[in-house]
């Protein structure tokens, strides 16, 4: 029933995750929302983020093809929110999100063959600014040196252009503290702390969602790996990107200073395009709903543990 919902690409379908989100949102953010002027603005700010987030996913996966006409990955997207609503409750968090989401954008766009030297610069930019908001998201540079091996193996001026990018928010950073603060860097642009501390998933809830998502991850990603090959040749190195992207937002909520669900935001956006490779070519209808009814109950489920 949900799967056939979104079978097809169709504007309704970003209203129905748009109105779920929305919802969460209200919930989350409850308390924000009824108070002081600027909490109110702040809140809102960051619902605009989280909306953008849904249709930048959406626009993405059917600009450059990655799923067939469906709407599977957007689906998914909302569906991790409500697995994870916490996420919607840092606007850092959200912020350093959307820029990699944008990096990762261009890095996908690159199969085009076209601006490959603006894209490349671009990519870098975003993922840079990102680590501003949030220290640990400068991982995703990673994926710019994957870009580089597969589309620019020949041209060493592709390789300087992203390091560019990075230049020049590092200059764009150094501008904003003389101006602000007098001084050229300061110790707050770069909180690096991390931590191999697990016990907040401690807890039933914690134990249940992660073991569904981790189980729904594994499963989607081994057999899009195993299917990459099969692919259409211009678009594989966008597949390897988003794969890879999953491994580093994996990585990235490991190490997390604060683990309360929001580590794992940066996951979103390649599984959702990873789920939704997977749910297009699942021929029994029953296991599909199987895998979304699981991420759309697991939040209850664990309300009531």
């Amino acid at each position: 029933m949900i799967t056939r919902i979104f079978s097809k690409s169709k504007p309704i379908n970003f209203i129905i995750v748009a109105v779920y989100v929305s919802l969460l949102f209200v919930i989350t953010n409850y308390t924000s929302l009824f108070s002081d002027l600027n909490s109110v603005l702040t809140t809102l700010f960051k619902w605009a983020i989280t909306m953008f987030l849904l249709f930048l996913l959406d626009f993405i996966v059917s600009k450059n093809k990655l799923s067939k006409r469906n709407s599977y990955a957007l689906m998914t997207f909302g569906l991790l929110f409500g697995l994870f609503p916490e996420a919607m409750a840092h606007l850092d968090l959200l912020l350093a999100n959307l820029f990699i989401v944008f990096a990762l954008r261009r890095l996908i766009s690159l199969h085009s063959n076209l601006y490959i030297k603006k894209k490349l610069f671009d990519a870098g930019f975003w993922i840079v600014l990102a680590s501003l908001f949030y220290f640990w998201a400068i991982l995703f540079f990673a994926l710019v040196i994957v870009a580089l091996i597969y589309h620019s193996q020949n041209d060493f001026k592709n390789v300087i252009i992203p390091f560019i990018g990075v230049a020049t928010v590092a200059i764009l950073l150094v501008a904003y503290n003389i101006v602000v603060y007098d001084e050229y860097i300061r110790p707050s642009n770069f909180k690096r702390y991390a931590s191999l501390d697990f016990t907040a998933y401690d807890s039933k809830e914690s134990i249940l969602k992660l073991t569904i998502l981790f189980t729904a991850l594994i499963w989607t990603l081994i057999y899009f790996f195993k299917n990459i090959p099969d692919k259409n040749k211009k678009l594989k190195p966008s597949y390897f990107l988003i794969a890879w992207a999953s491994v580093i937002a994996i990585l990235i909520a490991v190490i997390a200073p604060v683990k309360n669900g929001s580590e794992f935001l940066f996951l979103f956006a390649p599984f959702s395009i990873i789920m939704a490779n997977y749910i297009e070519v699942i021929s029994e209808r029953w296991f599909k709903e199987v895998f979304i009814v699981l991420l759309l109950i697991t939040p209850i489920i664990g309300l009531l543990l």
